[in-house]
C-alpha cells in the first residue's frame, strides 16, 4: 500500500496550496506549543516549529509522510505574528509601511521513527510602499487578514500594499513553498505528475 500524505496544519491557505499538486492528502492538527524562545533567530524558529508540527502528526502516523510548515515574518527586527484583530493588523501594517519585511517559511517532510526528514527554509522579502492610515484601514476592513503573519494576504488585496517581492518561490509567501514541496514529494515517490513511464 502506498504511503499516505498528511498536512500537519489547520491552515486553509496551506491546504488550498497543497491541493494544487493534485495528490490525495489528509489534514490533521499538530497541536504543538508555538511559543517564542528568547534569543531564537526567526529562521530557526520557523524551522523548529515546522519540524515539531510534522513530528507531532508523524508520531500518530509513523508509516505515512507528513508535511509540516511554519512562517515567521520580521520587520525591523520585530516578529509580526498573526495579528488576530483589526487593531493589531493595522499596527503591523503601519510598522511595515515603507519597510522591507522578511518572511522565513520553513517546511519539514517526515516519515517514520526514527524519522526520515527533508527540510527547507524559503526566504522572501516584501518591500512595502508607503501606505496611509486611511489605506490601511480600508484594506483591513475589506480583507480582514487577521490569521495571516504580517497582517496581509498577498494572494488578495495585500498585493496593492507592495512595491516589490523578492523570492525564488512566489508560493512561499502564502505559507507553503510549492516548488520545494513538489521536489521533495517527488524524491520520496509521491510525484504530483505520476510515475515515469518505461
Amino acid at each position: 500500500m502506498a504511503p499516505r500524505l498528511y498536512l500537519a496544519s489547520t491552515s486553509r491557505y496551506r491546504a488550498t496550496q497543497l491541493e494544487r499538486l493534485g495528490l490525495p492528502f489528509s489534514i490533521e492538527a499538530p497541536e504543538v506549543n508555538e511559543a517564542t524562545i528568547a534569543g531564537e533567530a526567526p529562521r530557526d524558529r520557523a524551522r523548529r516549529l515546522a519540524g515539531a508540527k510534522a513530528a507531532a502528526v508523524s508520531s500518530r502516523h509513523p508509516k505515512d509522510w507528513v508535511l509540516g510548515s511554519d512562517q515567521v515574518a520580521v520587520c525591523a527586527g520585530r516578529i509580526h505574528d498573526k495579528p488576530g484583530s483589526a487593531h493589531h493588523c493595522q499596527v503591523q501594517l503601519r510598522a511595515s509601511s515603507g519597510q522591507a519585511v522578511e518572511f522565513h517559511t520553513a517546511v519539514a517532510l517526515m516519515c517514520g521513527h526514527p524519522a526520515a526528514v527533508h527540510e527547507h527554509v524559503d526566504y522572501t522579502i516584501v518591500r512595502f510602499r508607503r501606505v496611509t492610515d486611511h489605506e490601511i484601514a480600508r484594506y483591513v476592513e475589506r480583507e480582514r487578514p487577521f490569521d495571516c503573519a504580517g497582517g496581509f494576504r498577498c494572494e488578495g488585496l495585500g498585493v496593492t500594499l507592495f512595491e516589490a517581492v523578492e523570492t525564488l518561490d512566489p508560493t512561499a509567501l502564502v505559507g507553503l513553498p510549492l516548488i520545494w514541496v513538489a521536489q521533495a514529494l517527488r524524491a520520496v515517490g509521491l510525484d504530483p505528475l505520476g510515475p515515469d513511464q518505461a
